[in-house]
Protein backbone atom coordinates (compact mmCIF):
# COMPACT_ATOMS: atom_id res chain seq x y z
CA UNK A 1 0.00 0.00 0.00
CA UNK A 2 1.29 3.30 -0.65
CA UNK A 3 0.54 6.45 1.31
CA UNK A 4 1.09 10.24 0.33
CA UNK A 5 2.52 11.97 3.32
CA UNK A 6 -0.91 14.26 3.49
CA UNK A 7 -2.36 11.24 3.43
CA UNK A 8 -0.10 9.16 6.33
CA UNK A 9 -0.76 12.88 8.43
CA UNK A 10 -4.26 12.45 8.57
CA UNK A 11 -4.52 9.15 9.45
CA UNK A 12 -1.97 9.67 12.20
CA UNK A 13 -4.29 12.47 13.31
CA UNK A 14 -6.77 10.32 13.50
CA UNK A 15 -5.13 7.64 15.30
CA UNK A 16 -4.58 10.07 17.87
CA UNK A 17 -8.30 11.60 18.48
CA UNK A 18 -7.70 14.71 16.73
CA UNK A 19 -10.13 14.82 13.80
CA UNK A 20 -13.84 13.84 13.67
CA UNK A 21 -16.62 13.96 16.63
CA UNK A 22 -15.79 10.51 17.25
CA UNK A 23 -12.73 10.93 19.11
CA UNK A 24 -14.27 13.09 21.83
CA UNK A 25 -16.61 10.02 22.50
CA UNK A 26 -15.78 8.12 26.06
CA UNK A 27 -14.17 10.90 27.51
CA UNK A 28 -10.64 10.58 29.23
CA UNK A 29 -10.58 6.99 29.62
CA UNK A 30 -11.42 5.99 26.04
CA UNK A 31 -8.83 8.65 25.39
CA UNK A 32 -6.07 6.69 27.14
CA UNK A 33 -7.05 3.19 25.67
CA UNK A 34 -6.57 5.58 22.13
CA UNK A 35 -3.09 6.58 22.88
CA UNK A 36 -1.88 3.55 24.83
CA UNK A 37 0.41 5.33 27.24
CA UNK A 38 0.02 9.14 28.63
CA UNK A 39 3.48 10.72 29.72
CA UNK A 40 3.34 12.37 33.12
CA UNK A 41 5.60 15.16 34.05
CA UNK A 42 6.77 16.84 36.71
CA UNK A 43 6.78 20.51 35.47
CA UNK A 44 3.25 22.40 35.09
CA UNK A 45 2.82 25.65 33.24
CA UNK A 46 -1.11 25.81 32.51
CA UNK A 47 -1.74 22.03 33.50
CA UNK A 48 0.23 19.56 34.00
CA UNK A 49 1.06 17.48 31.32
CA UNK A 50 -1.27 14.52 31.49
CA UNK A 51 -4.28 17.14 31.74
CA UNK A 52 -3.08 19.14 28.68
CA UNK A 53 -2.98 16.03 26.83
CA UNK A 54 -6.73 15.51 27.58
CA UNK A 55 -7.83 18.64 27.07
CA UNK A 56 -6.10 18.99 23.58
CA UNK A 57 -8.06 16.43 22.74
CA UNK A 58 -11.58 16.62 24.51
CA UNK A 59 -11.43 20.32 24.65
CA UNK A 60 -12.25 21.91 28.10
CA UNK A 61 -13.26 18.67 30.48
CA UNK A 62 -12.82 20.12 34.04
CA UNK A 63 -9.45 18.90 35.41
CA UNK A 64 -11.06 17.11 38.70
CA UNK A 65 -12.74 15.30 35.82
CA UNK A 66 -9.30 14.24 34.07
CA UNK A 67 -7.88 13.45 37.21
CA UNK A 68 -10.77 10.96 39.01
CA UNK A 69 -10.69 9.01 35.47
CA UNK A 70 -7.21 8.19 35.76
CA UNK A 71 -6.87 8.00 39.78
CA UNK A 72 -10.25 6.94 40.51
CA UNK A 73 -10.82 3.78 42.74
CA UNK A 74 -11.23 1.09 41.61
CA UNK A 75 -7.98 1.48 39.87
CA UNK A 76 -8.67 2.40 35.90
CA UNK A 77 -5.01 2.90 35.04
CA UNK A 78 -1.45 2.39 36.93
CA UNK A 79 1.99 3.98 36.08
CA UNK A 80 4.88 2.41 34.31
CA UNK A 81 7.73 2.58 32.34
CA UNK A 82 6.70 2.97 28.56
CA UNK A 83 8.18 5.64 26.72
CA UNK A 84 8.85 7.80 30.15
CA UNK A 85 6.95 7.15 33.38
CA UNK A 86 3.34 7.23 31.65
CA UNK A 87 -0.09 6.23 32.93
CA UNK A 88 -1.03 3.43 31.19
CA UNK A 89 -4.90 1.28 31.29
CA UNK A 90 -5.10 -1.29 33.78
CA UNK A 91 -5.42 -4.27 31.43
CA UNK A 92 -2.17 -3.34 30.32
CA UNK A 93 -0.75 -4.96 33.62
CA UNK A 94 0.26 -7.94 32.09
CA UNK A 95 1.95 -6.80 28.71
CA UNK A 96 4.96 -4.86 30.66
CA UNK A 97 6.27 -7.91 32.88
CA UNK A 98 8.95 -8.63 30.13
CA UNK A 99 10.40 -5.08 31.86
CA UNK A 100 9.80 -6.58 35.34
CA UNK A 101 11.60 -9.60 34.56
CA UNK A 102 14.58 -7.71 33.26
CA UNK A 103 14.49 -5.50 35.91
CA UNK A 104 14.54 -8.51 38.06
CA UNK A 105 17.42 -10.14 36.32
CA UNK A 106 19.00 -7.12 36.39
CA UNK A 107 18.91 -6.63 40.11
CA UNK A 108 19.59 -2.93 40.95
CA UNK A 109 18.42 0.45 38.97
CA UNK A 110 20.27 3.81 39.36
CA UNK A 111 20.86 3.78 43.26
CA UNK A 112 21.86 0.74 44.71
CA UNK A 113 18.70 -1.08 45.95
CA UNK A 114 19.12 -0.90 50.01
CA UNK A 115 18.66 -3.90 52.79
CA UNK A 116 15.29 -2.99 53.84
CA UNK A 117 13.38 -3.92 50.62
CA UNK A 118 11.55 -6.66 52.78
CA UNK A 119 10.77 -4.70 55.01
CA UNK A 120 9.42 -2.42 52.87
CA UNK A 121 6.82 -4.75 51.11
CA UNK A 122 5.95 -5.44 54.65
CA UNK A 123 5.46 -1.90 55.78
CA UNK A 124 2.70 -1.74 52.71
CA UNK A 125 1.46 -5.16 53.68
CA UNK A 126 0.32 -3.68 56.74
CA UNK A 127 -0.17 -0.23 56.22
CA UNK A 128 -0.56 0.32 52.48
CA UNK A 129 -1.06 2.39 50.56
CA UNK A 130 1.79 4.60 51.41
CA UNK A 131 3.83 7.82 50.13
CA UNK A 132 7.26 8.32 50.37
CA UNK A 133 6.15 10.93 53.87
CA UNK A 134 5.04 7.76 55.14
CA UNK A 135 8.43 5.75 55.49
CA UNK A 136 10.44 8.42 56.19
CA UNK A 137 10.27 11.09 52.93
CA UNK A 138 11.63 10.80 49.67
CA UNK A 139 15.66 12.95 50.01
CA UNK A 140 18.19 12.49 52.28
CA UNK A 141 18.92 16.48 51.95
CA UNK A 142 20.76 16.63 49.15
CA UNK A 143 20.64 17.35 45.07
CA UNK A 144 17.29 16.28 43.75
CA UNK A 145 18.51 12.73 43.14
CA UNK A 146 19.93 12.11 46.48
CA UNK A 147 17.07 9.63 47.53
CA UNK A 148 16.13 8.19 50.63
CA UNK A 149 16.52 4.31 51.17
CA UNK A 150 12.78 4.15 51.70
CA UNK A 151 12.53 6.31 48.15
CA UNK A 152 15.25 4.08 46.30
CA UNK A 153 13.19 0.38 47.88
CA UNK A 154 9.59 1.58 47.21
CA UNK A 155 10.55 2.89 43.80
CA UNK A 156 12.47 -0.80 42.96
CA UNK A 157 9.14 -2.50 44.39
CA UNK A 158 7.69 -0.93 41.65
CA UNK A 159 9.96 -1.78 39.17
CA UNK A 160 9.85 -5.33 39.79
CA UNK A 161 5.86 -5.63 40.01
CA UNK A 162 5.71 -6.42 43.68
CA UNK A 163 3.51 -2.89 44.33
CA UNK A 164 1.84 -0.29 41.90
CA UNK A 165 0.82 3.19 41.85
CA UNK A 166 -2.49 3.69 40.90
CA UNK A 167 -2.98 7.31 42.43
CA UNK A 168 -1.25 10.43 43.50
CA UNK A 169 -1.99 12.50 46.71
CA UNK A 170 -0.59 16.02 46.08
CA UNK A 171 1.40 14.96 43.28
CA UNK A 172 3.28 12.24 45.38
CA UNK A 173 2.72 8.42 44.23
CA UNK A 174 0.90 5.76 46.22
CA UNK A 175 2.40 2.61 46.59
CA UNK A 176 0.15 -0.33 47.42
CA UNK A 177 0.28 -4.24 46.65
CA UNK A 178 -0.39 -5.13 43.07
CA UNK A 179 -2.20 -7.84 44.35
CA UNK A 180 -4.98 -5.30 46.13
CA UNK A 181 -5.02 -3.22 42.53
CA UNK A 182 -4.78 -5.03 39.84
CA UNK A 183 -7.34 -7.73 39.10
CA UNK A 184 -7.29 -11.01 40.04
CA UNK A 185 -7.68 -11.92 36.39
CA UNK A 186 -4.78 -9.50 35.23
CA UNK A 187 -2.32 -10.44 37.44
CA UNK A 188 -2.38 -14.23 36.88
CA UNK A 189 -1.86 -13.87 33.39
CA UNK A 190 2.07 -14.76 32.86
CA UNK A 191 2.82 -13.55 29.41
CA UNK A 192 6.41 -14.70 27.54
CA UNK A 193 8.40 -11.28 26.64
CA UNK A 194 7.84 -12.50 22.72
CA UNK A 195 4.33 -12.35 23.94
CA UNK A 196 4.30 -8.62 25.70
CA UNK A 197 6.82 -6.95 22.52
CA UNK A 198 4.25 -8.52 20.24
CA UNK A 199 0.73 -6.92 21.90
CA UNK A 200 2.60 -3.88 22.94
CA UNK A 201 3.57 -2.89 18.93
CA UNK A 202 -0.08 -4.05 18.29
CA UNK A 203 -0.78 -0.89 20.69
CA UNK A 204 1.79 1.47 19.63
CA UNK A 205 0.97 0.99 15.67
CA UNK A 206 -2.30 1.81 16.69
CA UNK A 207 -2.12 5.10 18.74
CA UNK A 208 0.64 6.05 15.93
CA UNK A 209 -1.85 5.14 12.90
CA UNK A 210 1.12 5.12 10.62
CA UNK A 211 4.67 4.46 12.14
CA UNK A 212 7.89 3.50 11.01
CA UNK A 213 10.47 0.99 13.45
CA UNK A 214 12.27 3.72 14.74
CA UNK A 215 9.04 5.10 15.68
CA UNK A 216 7.79 1.92 17.06
CA UNK A 217 10.82 1.71 19.28
CA UNK A 218 10.57 4.83 20.51
CA UNK A 219 7.07 4.67 22.07
CA UNK A 220 8.02 1.60 23.57
CA UNK A 221 11.63 2.54 24.74
CA UNK A 222 13.06 -1.13 23.53
CA UNK A 223 16.76 -1.75 22.87
CA UNK A 224 18.62 -4.80 22.53
CA UNK A 225 16.78 -8.51 22.45
CA UNK A 226 13.76 -6.75 22.93
CA UNK A 227 14.04 -5.10 19.36
CA UNK A 228 14.82 -7.99 17.74
CA UNK A 229 11.63 -8.97 19.35
CA UNK A 230 10.22 -6.54 17.82
CA UNK A 231 11.74 -7.12 14.22
CA UNK A 232 10.18 -10.86 15.18
CA UNK A 233 6.56 -9.67 16.05
CA UNK A 234 6.29 -7.53 12.76
CA UNK A 235 7.55 -9.46 10.04
CA UNK A 236 5.22 -12.60 11.33
CA UNK A 237 2.34 -10.70 11.53
CA UNK A 238 2.13 -10.92 15.48
CA UNK A 239 1.95 -7.46 16.21
CA UNK A 240 -0.97 -7.28 13.15
CA UNK A 241 0.67 -4.15 11.37
CA UNK A 242 0.94 -4.13 7.60
CA UNK A 243 4.04 -2.90 5.59
CA UNK A 244 3.12 0.54 4.14
CA UNK A 245 5.28 2.86 1.68
CA UNK A 246 4.93 6.67 2.58
CA UNK A 247 5.95 9.29 -0.06
CA UNK A 248 8.48 11.39 1.14
CA UNK A 249 9.33 9.83 4.23
CA UNK A 250 13.49 8.17 4.23
CA UNK A 251 13.72 4.91 2.68
CA UNK A 252 15.02 1.99 5.77
CA UNK A 253 18.51 0.66 5.83
CA UNK A 254 18.74 -2.24 3.60
CA UNK A 255 20.41 -5.17 4.61
CA UNK A 256 21.31 -8.30 2.66
CA UNK A 257 18.20 -10.60 1.85
CA UNK A 258 16.98 -13.62 0.53
CA UNK A 259 15.63 -13.38 -3.30
CA UNK A 260 12.29 -12.24 -2.66
CA UNK A 261 12.17 -10.84 1.07
CA UNK A 262 11.30 -6.93 1.05
CA UNK A 263 14.82 -5.51 2.24
CA UNK A 264 12.91 -2.44 3.90
CA UNK A 265 10.64 -5.18 6.26
CA UNK A 266 14.13 -6.56 7.98
CA UNK A 267 16.56 -3.51 7.96
CA UNK A 268 17.44 -3.44 12.29
CA UNK A 269 18.76 -0.71 12.58
CA UNK A 270 18.12 1.08 16.07
CA UNK A 271 17.60 5.11 15.95
CA UNK A 272 20.46 7.28 17.60
CA UNK A 273 19.44 9.43 20.52
CA UNK A 274 20.09 12.45 18.19
CA UNK A 275 17.02 11.08 15.99
CA UNK A 276 14.74 10.61 19.33
CA UNK A 277 15.64 13.94 20.60
CA UNK A 278 12.91 14.13 23.20
CA UNK A 279 14.48 16.51 24.95
CA UNK A 280 11.99 15.86 28.34
CA UNK A 281 13.20 16.42 31.80
CA UNK A 282 11.86 13.13 32.37
CA UNK A 283 14.84 11.48 30.71
CA UNK A 284 17.03 12.93 33.09
CA UNK A 285 15.10 11.99 36.31
CA UNK A 286 15.66 8.91 37.73
CA UNK A 287 11.95 8.45 38.95
CA UNK A 288 10.85 8.68 35.17
CA UNK A 289 12.53 6.94 32.71
CA UNK A 290 13.22 3.34 32.53
CA UNK A 291 16.81 2.29 32.81
CA UNK A 292 16.45 -0.99 31.48
CA UNK A 293 15.47 0.32 28.14
CA UNK A 294 15.98 4.18 27.84
CA UNK A 295 19.18 3.83 26.75
CA UNK A 296 19.14 2.93 22.26
CA UNK A 297 21.59 0.50 21.42
CA UNK A 298 22.98 1.38 17.81
CA UNK A 299 22.91 -1.29 15.60
CA UNK A 300 25.85 -0.31 12.74
CA UNK A 301 23.77 0.39 9.65
CA UNK A 302 23.59 -2.64 7.16
CA UNK A 303 23.83 -5.35 9.79
CA UNK A 304 21.28 -7.65 11.82
CA UNK A 305 21.30 -7.87 15.46
CA UNK A 306 21.85 -10.90 16.81
CA UNK A 307 18.69 -12.58 18.03
CA UNK A 308 16.56 -10.95 15.20
CA UNK A 309 14.30 -13.19 13.28
CA UNK A 310 15.95 -15.21 10.12
CA UNK A 311 14.85 -13.98 7.17
CA UNK A 312 14.88 -17.08 5.56
CA UNK A 313 12.09 -17.86 7.81
CA UNK A 314 9.99 -14.66 6.96
CA UNK A 315 7.27 -14.74 4.20
CA UNK A 316 6.52 -11.46 2.07
CA UNK A 317 3.30 -10.06 2.30
CA UNK A 318 2.59 -11.91 6.03
CA UNK A 319 0.24 -9.60 8.14
CA UNK A 320 -0.76 -12.05 10.59
CA UNK A 321 -3.56 -14.04 11.51
CA UNK A 322 -6.81 -12.04 10.83
CA UNK A 323 -5.17 -8.91 9.57
CA UNK A 324 -5.84 -8.03 6.20
CA UNK A 325 -2.78 -7.94 3.64
CA UNK A 326 -1.60 -5.62 2.35
CA UNK A 327 -2.90 -6.02 -1.06
CA UNK A 328 -6.39 -6.09 0.82
CA UNK A 329 -6.00 -2.54 3.01
CA UNK A 330 -7.64 0.13 0.47
CA UNK A 331 -8.25 3.32 2.12
CA UNK A 332 -8.93 5.27 -1.02
CA UNK A 333 -6.90 8.20 0.37
CA UNK A 334 -5.58 10.19 -2.62
CA UNK A 335 -4.56 13.77 -0.23
CA UNK A 336 -6.39 17.09 -1.28
CA UNK A 337 -4.17 19.30 0.12
CA UNK A 338 -6.62 21.33 1.77
CA UNK A 339 -5.77 22.57 4.96
CA UNK A 340 -7.93 25.68 5.54
CA UNK A 341 -7.31 26.65 9.51
CA UNK A 342 -10.22 25.04 11.96
CA UNK A 343 -13.11 23.92 9.41
CA UNK A 344 -11.17 22.06 7.00
CA UNK A 345 -12.30 18.54 6.56
CA UNK A 346 -10.00 15.98 6.86
CA UNK A 347 -11.48 13.59 4.30
CA UNK A 348 -8.80 13.16 1.35
CA UNK A 349 -11.12 11.48 -1.21
CA UNK A 350 -11.78 12.94 -4.58
CA UNK A 351 -8.29 13.71 -6.78
CA UNK A 352 -9.13 10.83 -8.82
CA UNK A 353 -5.37 9.75 -8.50
CA UNK A 354 -4.90 6.43 -9.13
CA UNK A 355 -3.75 4.13 -6.13
CA UNK A 356 -1.74 0.98 -5.85
CA UNK A 357 -4.58 -1.61 -5.39
CA UNK A 358 -1.90 -5.22 -6.32
CA UNK A 359 -0.91 -5.11 -2.97
CA UNK A 360 2.46 -4.45 -4.52
CA UNK A 361 4.96 -0.82 -3.07
CA UNK A 362 4.68 0.22 -6.52
CA UNK A 363 7.19 3.40 -5.28
CA UNK A 364 9.66 1.79 -3.52
CA UNK A 365 10.18 -0.63 -0.81
CA UNK A 366 7.91 -0.18 2.49
CA UNK A 367 9.04 2.16 5.01
CA UNK A 368 6.23 2.04 7.77
CA UNK A 369 3.98 -0.13 9.50
CA UNK A 370 0.27 0.76 9.68
CA UNK A 371 -2.43 -0.05 11.95
CA UNK A 372 -5.11 -2.06 8.91
CA UNK A 373 -8.18 -0.48 10.94
CA UNK A 374 -6.77 3.00 10.56
CA UNK A 375 -6.74 2.46 6.79
CA UNK A 376 -10.04 0.64 6.34
CA UNK A 377 -11.75 4.38 5.74
CA UNK A 378 -11.06 8.25 5.54
CA UNK A 379 -10.55 10.29 7.72
CA UNK A 380 -13.09 12.49 8.12
CA UNK A 381 -14.50 15.92 10.11
CA UNK A 382 -12.84 18.88 11.40
CA UNK A 383 -9.62 19.08 12.97
CA UNK A 384 -8.71 19.75 16.62
CA UNK A 385 -7.28 23.32 17.34
CA UNK A 386 -4.71 23.31 19.85
CA UNK A 387 -2.21 23.83 21.95
CA UNK A 388 0.30 20.37 22.38
CA UNK A 389 1.61 19.35 25.66
CA UNK A 390 5.60 19.10 24.54
CA UNK A 391 5.18 15.37 26.14
CA UNK A 392 2.00 14.63 23.43
CA UNK A 393 2.54 11.34 21.90
CA UNK A 394 1.57 13.03 18.69
CA UNK A 395 5.38 15.18 19.22
CA UNK A 396 7.44 12.76 21.63
CA UNK A 397 9.79 11.76 18.60
CA UNK A 398 11.38 14.52 17.79
CA UNK A 399 12.41 13.37 14.15
CA UNK A 400 8.67 11.84 13.25
CA UNK A 401 6.95 15.42 14.13
CA UNK A 402 9.48 16.70 11.32
CA UNK A 403 8.59 14.21 9.07
CA UNK A 404 4.97 14.18 9.88
CA UNK A 405 4.76 17.95 9.96
CA UNK A 406 7.75 19.57 8.49
CA UNK A 407 8.27 21.06 12.21
CA UNK A 408 11.30 21.32 13.62
CA UNK A 409 10.72 21.30 17.35
CA UNK A 410 13.28 21.33 20.10
CA UNK A 411 12.24 21.79 24.15
CA UNK A 412 14.28 24.74 25.87
CA UNK A 413 13.66 24.40 29.66
CA UNK A 414 17.12 22.98 30.12
CA UNK A 415 18.43 26.00 27.91
CA UNK A 416 20.06 29.22 29.41
CA UNK A 417 17.60 32.02 28.66
CA UNK A 418 19.42 33.82 26.97
CA UNK A 419 20.04 31.42 24.33
CA UNK A 420 16.25 30.25 24.07
CA UNK A 421 15.22 30.98 20.51
CA UNK A 422 11.56 30.21 20.90
CA UNK A 423 10.58 30.05 25.46
CA UNK A 424 10.69 27.75 28.11
CA UNK A 425 8.27 25.81 27.70
CA UNK A 426 6.75 26.28 24.08
CA UNK A 427 4.34 24.75 22.66
CA UNK A 428 3.21 23.88 19.29
CA UNK A 429 -0.19 25.16 18.07
CA UNK A 430 -1.93 22.22 15.99
CA UNK A 431 -4.94 23.96 13.89
CA UNK A 432 -6.23 22.43 10.45
CA UNK A 433 -4.28 19.63 10.90
CA UNK A 434 -0.48 21.25 10.92
CA UNK A 435 1.72 22.38 13.22
CA UNK A 436 1.20 26.02 12.44
CA UNK A 437 2.90 27.88 15.24
CA UNK A 438 4.33 27.59 18.89
CA UNK A 439 3.33 29.51 22.11
CA UNK A 440 5.23 29.90 25.33
CA UNK A 441 2.73 30.27 28.11
CA UNK A 442 2.46 31.57 31.39
CA UNK A 443 -0.31 32.55 34.01
CA UNK A 444 -0.46 35.86 36.40
CA UNK A 445 -3.19 35.69 38.17
CA UNK A 446 -6.26 35.06 35.84
CA UNK A 447 -4.43 36.57 32.57
CA UNK A 448 -2.76 33.66 30.29
CA UNK A 449 0.62 35.53 28.76
CA UNK A 450 2.30 34.62 25.49
CA UNK A 451 5.72 35.35 26.53
CA UNK A 452 6.52 34.67 22.83
CA UNK A 453 4.37 33.85 20.15
CA UNK A 454 5.77 32.80 16.54
CA UNK A 455 3.90 31.69 13.48
CA UNK A 456 5.78 28.76 11.31
CA UNK A 457 7.90 30.22 8.15
CA UNK A 458 5.52 30.66 5.06
CA UNK A 459 2.49 30.68 6.97
CA UNK A 460 0.16 34.07 6.99
CA UNK A 461 -0.75 36.17 9.36
CA UNK A 462 -4.44 36.99 7.82
CA UNK A 463 -4.77 32.97 7.23
CA UNK A 464 -3.97 31.71 10.66
CA UNK A 465 -4.60 34.35 13.29
CA UNK A 466 -8.25 32.99 13.89
CA UNK A 467 -7.11 29.68 14.68
CA UNK A 468 -3.95 31.20 16.91
CA UNK A 469 -6.42 33.55 18.91
CA UNK A 470 -8.88 30.35 18.93
CA UNK A 471 -5.57 27.96 20.67
CA UNK A 472 -4.74 30.83 22.69
CA UNK A 473 -8.26 31.82 24.07
CA UNK A 474 -9.40 28.58 24.95
CA UNK A 475 -6.94 27.84 26.82
CA UNK A 476 -7.52 30.49 29.08
CA UNK A 477 -10.89 29.80 29.39
CA UNK A 478 -9.95 26.19 30.26
CA UNK A 479 -7.47 27.20 33.03
CA UNK A 480 -9.53 30.12 34.94
CA UNK A 481 -8.08 32.81 33.23
CA UNK A 482 -10.17 35.50 31.99
CA UNK A 483 -7.52 37.52 30.04
CA UNK A 484 -4.74 37.14 27.40
CA UNK A 485 -1.69 39.23 27.03
CA UNK A 486 0.45 38.82 24.35
CA UNK A 487 4.30 39.98 25.00
CA UNK A 488 5.68 39.49 21.38
CA UNK A 489 5.28 37.88 18.37
CA UNK A 490 6.47 37.10 15.23
CA UNK A 491 5.36 38.43 12.87
CA UNK A 492 4.97 41.59 15.06
CA UNK A 493 1.66 42.69 13.56
CA UNK A 494 -0.10 39.18 15.43
CA UNK A 495 0.56 40.74 19.02
CA UNK A 496 -2.70 43.30 18.39
CA UNK A 497 -5.32 40.63 16.71
CA UNK A 498 -4.50 38.00 19.26
CA UNK A 499 -4.97 40.17 22.64
CA UNK A 500 -9.04 40.80 21.97
CA UNK A 501 -10.94 37.48 22.32
CA UNK A 502 -13.20 35.63 19.21
CA UNK A 503 -15.90 36.88 18.14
Amino acid sequence: MDLTADEARRVILRAQGFVGADARRGGVPTMLRRLGAVQLDTISVLARSHELVAYARLGAVGRPTIERAYWDSPAQSFEYWCHAACILPIEHWPLYEFRRRAYRERRQRWHKVPDNVDKLLQQVRDSGPLTTSDVGGAKNGGPWWDWSDSKIGLEWLLDIGEVVCSRRVGWRRTYDLAERVVPADLLAQDLTDEECVARLAAIAGRSLGVATRSDLIDFLRLQGRFTALLDEALLSGAAGLVPVRVSGWPNPRRTSTPTGVEPALISTATPSAADLNTASPSTADPSSVDPSSATLSTTTPGTTEPGTASPSTVRPGMTGSGTASSSTVRPGMTGSGSDDPGTASASVAGSGRARSGSGSLGAGPANAWADPAALESEPRGRHRTTLISPFDSLIWHRGRTERIFGFNYQLELYVPKHKRVHGYFTMPVLAGGRLIGRIDPAREGTTLVARQLSLEPGLTSTKWVDALRDALWSAAEWVGCDSVRVDRTDPPELAKLLSEPPA
